[in-house]
């Protein structure tokens, strides 16, 4: 199975307002990358973070090895641990003593759909110190949401 390396990062100007996301897609055994980024006129961070994520996968045209490389604690921990309780509870959340949909949930299962195709690790990484592909997702990701402030 082909070993890739994902790298993603999403960004808004506003929570909600103008939104980007970007991927850098490597193989690790040749160093080819695939790099793309888009953006939303109105959107949330969380909701670009999951659409890299989701963009990124998107682009595998076989089943992978994936290691995904994110700076959103909503994202990974959504990914390894609460997805499979959303899914047992027919995407449900609770919210104090009462269940609740999951935000997000049209992204989550389209998330889940792919992640069924691959193998995925997660390794967090700190946002806005220096890693070099997180630092460039970052940069894909704002400017692709600045076209929508431009045409305010």
């Amino acid at each position: 199975m082909k070993q890739v390396s994902l790298y993603t990062d999403g960004a808004c100007s506003g929570n909600p307002g103008p939104g980007g996301w970007a991927f850098i897609l490597r193989c690790n055994k040749t160093d080819k990358e695939l790099e793309r980024s888009d953006g939303e006129p109105q959107s949330t961070n969380n909701k670009m973070e999951l659409t890299a994520v989701i963009r990124g996968l998107e682009a595998l045209n076989e089943p992978c090895e994936v290691t995904l490389y994110a700076d959103s604690s909503y994202v990974l921990q959504g990914m390894s641990s609460w997805m499979a309780g959303w899914k047992k509870r027919g995407w449900k959340r609770k919210d104090g003593s009462k269940m609740v949909p999951v935000k997000n949930v049209e992204l989550w299962q389209h998330l889940d759909q792919l992640m069924a195709e691959h193998t995925v690790q997660y390794q967090h990484v700190k946002g806005h110190a220096g890693h070099l592909e997180n630092e460039r997702c970052d940069e894909l990701a704002v400017a692709a949401y600045q076209k929508y402030l431009e045409k305010r």
